[in-house]
């Protein structure tokens, strides 16, 4: 079985260095950092491409590289622990070498005077918190806790983070047994949004029942809170509404929390709502958190937003439509009224995509209106209007076209014609009551 790779390293294609082509610049003078650097890239290099490595090359990265102070050196030295092979091939144990080695770094660095040092080497403990046993975990869980008092909020949202993930690991709670209650302290106490939400994460993972506890104790203040921390709130909600089948109580709780929240300033915590509205829904017998999931996403439409948001929350709706459609049919004005006031095309066409798919009979010809109505004030995407148009005179040729669409569209005579004329062959009305200008100019001209 392959193991999963957490990082990604560009190197240009050619020839792999040799070890023995690494070591000469992982041995260089101590103010020689830049080829210290360089060695360590193409040693991370050979790592990843799968060549056998001898230990000799990480004694030489302990002795020679991790003593220089340089922080891209630091960091690289990180990468590379995070690369090499940990376990014994035959038992699957951690080796006892790497457990020193590993060790030794992480409780020097997490004791270093610099918060960069300790704050990278903290995100290096939260990604291999999974590979390691409680012998090399449990002479660093004093370090980390010391960390969250630390001066500065880089380093303690870090260590929060990676407390978080200690928790996380199975049958580990005995590492950090207090864990609930340093999160709420934490909670309590912090001033940066990184670092609560890292604290409310941790409160998470460490004691589920207690995090609810405290969303419920303070869904006041919700609205107060800074938005990190409030997505990290929908999230939690999220897992709670489904592992919560049989609590309606906890349900109904967390729904409050998402109302509480739909009318804040951020877009993405509004987005957050939208998506936990759908998850509460999935253990509810009603629709009724399903419309207000899909008119919040409407509403997002329609905000100032980077258009690539715009294509997500279009993908939500797409999703919506393709397992909840009569929620959607009811939303489909709301999705032109957001069509007509987007001037990318991209997410023009996605828009006019979701209209027609969501386009039924008792709907058909009040979207034909507006559409007119868009055409008519001479809009640059008057022919993707037109097209559009045209799918709904072919989907639908008895609503799709009134009478007197023709006549409106005159001025655009050659497209018009091409929009309207199929809808004439297949409806049972007359051509000149669609198109009774075109009728009698060529009347004119044959007489």
């Amino acid at each position: 079985m392959e193991k999963p790779c957490t990082f990604l390293v560009h190197f240009n294609n050619g020839t792999p260095s040799m070890v023995s082509e690494i070591i000469p610049g992982l041995v260089s003078g101590s103010g020689n950092d830049a080829a210290k650097a360089g060695a360590m890239k193409r040693a991370i290099s050979v790592l990843l491409n799968g060549e056998p490595v001898p230990r000799l090359l990480t004694t030489t990265v302990v002795r020679y590289v991790f003593p220089c102070e340089d922080h891209t050196v630091q960091k690289l030295v990180l990468l590379y622990l995070e690369a090499i092979d940990k376990r014994d091939a035959a038992t699957g144990k951690v080796l006892p070498e790497t457990i020193h080695i590993i060790s030794g770094i992480v409780r020097s660095n997490l004791e270093h005077p610099n918060e960069y040092i300790r704050g990278v080497t903290l995100r290096f403990l939260c990604r291999l918190s999974g590979e390691f046993e409680p012998a090399l975990l449990e002479p660093l869980v004093p370090c980390v806790l010391a960390n969250l008092q630390h001066r500065h909020p880089f380093v303690r949202r870090h260590a929060l983070s990676a407390a978080s993930a200690i928790c996380r690991l199975p049958h580990e709670d005995h590492l950090i047994p207090n864990a609930p209650e340093l999160a709420l302290r934490a909670l309590a106490a912090e001033q940066d949004a990184a670092a609560r939400r890292n604290a409310f994460l941790m409160l998470c993972d460490s004691a589920r029942d207690r995090a609810v506890a405290f969303l419920v104790a303070n869904a006041k203040r919700v609205t107060e809170w800074p938005d990190l921390l409030q997505m990290a709130a929908l999230g939690f909600v999220r897992k709670v509404c489904l592992s919560s089948q049989n609590h309606h109580a906890d349900r109904g709780r967390c729904a409050r929390i998402i109302a509480s929240l739909l009318s804040a300033p951020s877009a993405a915590v509004v987005y957050e709502c939208a998506r936990a509205l759908v998850f509460v829904s999935l253990s509810s017998s009603t629709l009724t958190s399903l419309h207000v999931a899909a008119l919040t996403y409407c509403e997002l439409l329609c905000w100032p937003t980077d258009d690539n948001v715009k294509l997500i929350v279009l993908d939500r709706l797409h999703e919506l439509c393709a397992t909840h459609r009569e929620v959607m049919e009811d939303k489909v004005m709301d999705v032109l009224r957001a069509v007509l006031d987007t001037a990318n095309l991209d997410v023009r066409m996605k828009m006019l995509g979701l209209v027609l798919d969501l386009v039924t009979p008792g709907n058909v010809e009040e979207v034909v209106l507006h559409l007119k109505e868009e055409v008519e004030e001479g809009g640059e995407h008057r022919q993707m209007l037109l097209q559009a148009i045209h799918a709904c005179a072919l989907k639908y040729p008895e609503q799709g076209v009134p009478p007197s669409f023709g006549t409106c569209l005159c001025p655009w005579c050659p497209l018009a014609v091409r929009t309207t004329v199929p809808a004439t062959w297949l409806a049972p009305a007359p051509v000149h009551t669609v198109l009774p200008r075109h009728g009698r100019r060529r009347r004119r001209r044959r007489g």
